[in-house]
């Protein structure tokens, strides 16, 4: 069960219902800008960032503002770092996460094992549109993906084993509709003439997940019944695990793409974080129910 807050994503956000053109262009030598929706456009510097709210009239005034076609990774890591906070805010969910039980935290691994199953084979998928498209770089960055994020199915799968489940079982039963919509979004990014999505996406959930760090980790197996190991698929997906790596990586990739790239990749932050963020409304079946179905998948080796 991930712990789903901005923390320091979000604090160097500064938000004003008008920032004056002025001020922008003081620093237009070194801004980076991109347009969410018509009334919401994020302006970057490797210092500042902005949210820029022009009245509808008035937004095609600021494009006549210039931005870099190169970028540094400090502008670039604002940019996208508070497209992630936008979208969390424009989720605007406010339900929280059921109590941690070894019931909702077999149904959080189930959604880790869907989101994590079908990675490799879109990110292969990317990587031959890009490398057609002679987009070398992105197409090296996806190959990679598939390889760094192969095998992360099963060890949801096996987490879900040491708590006495057959785990094929209850990820066959278990579909968060979380992990689908992610999942759908994921692959709709992919399978179109231009994957650049993905990398947004693959951005978005493993900048989300390095806020969880070694005390949350402890906090969720001392919930867990003795002598299980049921954290195995989300040390991976931390702050300890390889994706501080990654983020990094990624932010690397994305500041020596084409400026309609790096928009695009933006765009794709925002819009997964939605959805993300989005996601915890409903997603979570009753206690009850999740024991009633749970009792059906209890593994042979138990009973």
């Amino acid at each position: 069960m991930v712990e789903k807050t901005e923390a320091s994503v979000d604090s160097k956000v500064e938000e004003k219902e008008t920032v004056l053109l002025e001020q922008i262009q003081q620093n237009n030598s070194k801004l980076e800008w991109v347009k969410l929706a018509p009334n919401k456009i994020i302006l970057a510097t490797a210092e500042r960032v902005w949210i820029y709210r022009p009245a509808f009239d008035k937004s095609s005034n600021f494009i006549a503002l210039s931005s870099n076609n190169s970028s540094s990774i400090a502008t670039t890591k604002n940019l996208l770092d508070t497209a992630i906070v936008l979208g969390k805010r424009a989720a605007n969910s406010s339900q929280k996460l059921p109590i941690l039980t070894p019931a909702t935290w077999i149904w959080s691994l189930a959604s880790q094992y869907h989101l994590s199953h079908f990675t490799p084979q879109l990110m292969k998928e990317a990587s031959r549109i890009f490398s057609i498209q002679g987009r070398e770089l992105l197409a090296e960055w996806a190959a990679q993906k598939a390889v760094e994020e192969s095998g992360h199915d099963r060890l949801a799968l096996l987490d879900i084993q040491s708590l006495g489940y057959e785990a094929e079982a209850v990820v066959k039963a278990f579909v968060p509709p979380s992990a689908k919509t992610l999942s759908d979004y994921f692959i709709l990014n992919v399978q179109t003439l231009d994957p650049i999505g993905c990398v947004g996406y693959s951005y978005t959930l493993e900048r989300i997940a390095l806020v969880i760090g070694e005390k949350h980790i402890a906090a969720v197996q001392a919930r867990m019944p003795l002598d299980t190991n049921a954290t195995r698929c989300l040390r991976v997906h931390s702050s300890i695990g390889s994706d501080a790596e990654h983020v990094e990586e990624t932010i690397e990739l994305v500041a020596g793409l084409t400026l309609e790239e790096r928009n695009q990749v933006a765009i794709a932050c925002y819009e997964t974080a939605k959805i993300y963020f989005s996601s915890i409304e409903n997603d979570y079946p009753s206690e009850e129910e999740l024991q009633r179905q749970l009792a059906t998948l209890k593994s042979s080796r138990l009973q």
